[in-house]
């Protein structure tokens, strides 16, 4: 047993010195100066790895933007703590990283400013050339990230968020180690991306879709469910994943357009219950799991026939459609494509 180490790599700064609304925060959910305690205030992965014993807390007072490998980061901060320890961290979001520029900046010049970091970084980061060629320019070292994708980050890499709250412009959270890290290896970035989703027989396959959401948006699924309740169509209130120009993408199906390719292709139909992430897919019953998986998904589903306004309600609409799929194929398909049509013409029922 180590008694509590307060570590500055980076730069000295007295224990004292801590802004008290921060220290206060923290104090809220766990004692810093307990025993298996580590309290950093670096942008350097290797200070971390010195830790030579699993901790109970960990602390990092400097914001995660910093750090150009975030997912090596949180592996490590993982691997560093117990099952159940916790991770306290920081982080400027988008709304902040603005709010920041405005201020600092007049009007005039504000604009020009944020655009300017809009694209150098988060757009030219996020490219697949940017990757291949490796440029160092574009290894910034403050990253532009939205809550969605930290959050998203961290479930990925086996934490679950406790709580988070703004404080002086940066946003806090308290995130809990479960579990090992879920993600290994690489992650798709780009603006059209493959899903993994259960098909036929359980079969894992690969959808196309045009992302829609921040970044690693998909791994808080279980978050939303447990936090947010499910809107008509079976989507999450307040869904912060969605990013704007996703929403108006969502609203005239120009997101789903590339799964055309997966109709061609033989995974999916044109008719039929939409293909589940395994998270989500989980979320099911049983013997509705069951009669899923006998069949294709397809890319105009159930729920815009029926509109039901209730999970429970499409599932029960989805468990409907495949019991009379089962007795008349074409027909069944037949008649909820034009349902669904119908719907969606003369009663503008949209994605979201």
């Amino acid at each position: 047993m180590f008694k509590s180490i307060f570590e500055y790599k980076d730069r000295n700064k007295p224990l004292n010195q801590i802004d008290e609304s921060v220290l206060s925060y923290i104090l809220k959910f766990i004692n810093p100066f307990q025993n298996r305690t580590r309290i950093f205030d670096t942008s350097t992965v290797f200070n971390i790895e010195t830790i030579s014993e699993p901790v109970e807390n960990f602390i990092n007072l400097r914001k995660i933007n910093y750090f150009t490998d975030l997912n090596k980061l949180l592996h490590i901060i993982n691997e560093k703590l117990f099952i159940e320890g916790h991770f306290i961290g920081c982080v400027e979001i988008y709304e902040q990283r603005k709010k920041r520029i405005y201020l600092k900046f007049p009007f005039y010049t504000g604009i020009p400013v944020y655009f300017l970091d809009f694209v150098l970084n988060r757009i030219i980061p996020k490219l697949a050339i940017t990757k291949v060629i490796n440029l160092k320019r574009f290894r910034t070292r403050n990253n532009a990230i939205s809550k969605a994708e930290v959050f998203g980050r961290l479930y990925s890499a086996g934490f679950e968020v406790n709580d988070f709250r703004e404080i002086n412009n940066l946003l806090y959270f308290i995130a809990k180690k479960v579990k090992c890290p879920m993600l290994v290896g690489t992650y798709q970035m780009g603006l059209l991306y493959k899903m993994k989703r259960i098909g036929k027989k359980g079969k894992i396959i690969n959808v196309y879709k045009i992302r829609t959401m921040n970044p690693y948006a998909e791994f808080l699924q279980g978050y939303l469910y447990d936090n947010y309740n499910l809107k008509e169509g079976g989507k999450f209130r307040n869904d912060f994943r969605i990013t704007s120009w996703g929403k108006f993408l969502r609203k005239y199906w120009l997101d789903e357009l590339p799964m055309l390719y997966n109709v061609l292709k033989g995974d999916m139909k044109l008719v039929g219950v939409r293909p589940l992430s395994k998270q989500y897919f989980e979320l099911y019953d049983e013997s509705l799991k069951e009669l899923r998986i006998k069949h294709k998904p397809g890319l105009v589903p159930p729920y815009y026939a029926d509109m039901p306004k209730s999970f429970q309600e499409i599932m029960d609409s989805e468990r409907r459609y495949l019991l009379s799929y089962e007795r008349h194929k074409i027909k069944t398909d037949i008649v909820y494509f034009f349902k669904a049509f119908k719907n969606i013409i003369f009663n503008k029922a949209r994605s979201s």
